[in-house]
Formats: C-alpha cells, sequence, structure tokens
C-alpha cells in the first residue's frame, strides 16, 4: 500500500498559535533570506504584530498532525487610505513541513480571504534566488512587476528583490 498524505488544515490564527508562529518566524530569520528582519522576534512582539492584523487582514494558519506548520497573513500596504485595498503577502513554512503543498494551499486561502474582502491588489516581495516562491505566487496570478537592486543586506551580502503583483479582475482573479 501507498504512503497516505495528510491534508492539512487552514484556519484563522489565534493568539494561542502565537509561539509556534513566532518559533517559525525565527527559523526563517536566522537561517533564510525570506525575510530581512536579521534579529529574532519575541512572542510579545509577534502578539503586536498579530493584533494589527484583523479580519481584513487576517493571519492563517495551516496544521498538519496536530502541529502549526506554517502561517500566512495579509498585512496592509500602507496606512494612507488610497492603499486600503492593497495588502502585501507573507508566507512561512516550519522547515520540517516544506514541499508538502502548504504554501501552495495558504497561499490559496489567502488569495480567497483577499478577494472576499475586496482587496484589488497583492503585493508579494521575494529574495533572488527564490524561483519556487515566484513559480508558486504566478500559480496564483501574480506578475511580475520588477527588481529593486541590492535593496537587502543579510549574511554578508546584498540582495535583490523581486516584486510581485496580482491585480482583482471583476471575477475574482
Amino acid at each position: 500500500m501507498g504512503e497516505t498524505k495528510a491534508i492539512p488544515s487552514i484556519r484563522a490564527a489565534m493568539e494561542d498559535d502565537l509561539a509556534a508562529i513566532t518559533a517559525i518566524y525565527n527559523e526563517a530569520i536566522e537561517t533564510t533570506t525570506a525575510t530581512f528582519d536579521t534579529e529574532s522576534k519575541s512572542i510579545e512582539d509577534r502578539r503586536t504584530w498579530f493584533r494589527a492584523h484583523g479580519k481584513k487582514h487576517p493571519v492563517l494558519v495551516t496544521e498538519l498532525d496536530g502541529k502549526v506548520a506554517g502561517w500566512a497573513s495579509l498585512t496592509a500596504w500602507s496606512e494612507r487610505c488610497a492603499y486600503d485595498t492593497t495588502a502585501e503577502v507573507s508566507l512561512y513554512v516550519d522547515s520540517r513541513y516544506r514541499n508538502r503543498g502548504l504554501g501552495k494551499a495558504l497561499l490559496a486561502r489567502l488569495v480567497e480571504e483577499a478577494d472576499r474582502n475586496a482587496m484589488h491588489s497583492l503585493l508579494a516581495r521575494i529574495v533572488e534566488g527564490n524561483r519556487q516562491s515566484i513559480a508558486l505566487h504566478e500559480r496564483f496570478g501574480f506578475r511580475t512587476v520588477g527588481v529593486m537592486h541590492e535593496v537587502g543586506f543579510k549574511f554578508g551580502r546584498f540582495l535583490d528583490v523581486t516584486l510581485m503583483e496580482r491585480v482583482r479582475t471583476e471575477q475574482g482573479g
């Protein structure tokens, strides 16, 4: 018999998830260029971040084997009112659970939430060399807008960032 693949569940994050969210994010800070944060975050810092989100800018988690394995969020792009229907996408999966379709499932649900909340534009900033993330975003209707050259410095080198956008159509995508 073949191995059965567990189907991840996705739900709105709760404050009880902040320890797992923080651990996943700190792993990304310490070991990847997926985020340009360079210092680990405390649970209290993540609590402030979490409380700045809400129905319009949700934080989602995916669970696998009863554990939070990844998270995604929509964050306001700017405090200026004209940007009210634009949000930035963030997506992180625990390294132990990568390559199992969790990122795809999270991004699909995040796009659904954005459409449900009448978000017109979604933006993603993806560091150079992360072709897998670019391909994932393209799958959900994001297109490359341009490359910002050497805008980040992490692990001893300057890094480019690809800016991608998804503009909602009348049909929602």
